[in-house]
């Protein structure tokens, strides 16, 4: 098991939107990738627009091939485009 953490910076306003593409990124997850065992989004409290994706996965490598999915690769594509106010960091956290 690994645990995924992913860390995001929103432009002000766009919250929303953001809020909104996770729930449909978090339906495909659970309907087409092998690996995928849950995801929580979480926002700060003190910084409206900083948020992060907490994600459960049975391999390293099944994430992987998540991120390098065209499904990922477009909407990390509209998020830097549209959404984001920096790069996002990734983390992996291994468990057992």
């Amino acid at each position: 098991m690994v645990t995924i953490g992913m860390y995001y910076e929103v432009i002000e306003g766009k919250e929303s939107l953001f809020e909104e593409k996770f729930n449909a990124v978090l339906g495909a997850l659970n309907k087409g990738f092998e690996g995928h065992k849950e995801s929580y989004l979480y926002r700060r409290v003190d910084d409206a627009g900083s948020y992060a994706i907490i994600s459960e996965w049975e391999t390293q490598d099944a994430f992987t091939v998540f991120m390098k999915s065209d499904a990922f690769r477009a909407v990390a594509d509209w998020g830097k485009a549209e959404i984001l106010r920096g790069r996002p960091r990734h983390h992996v956290y291994k468990t057992g």
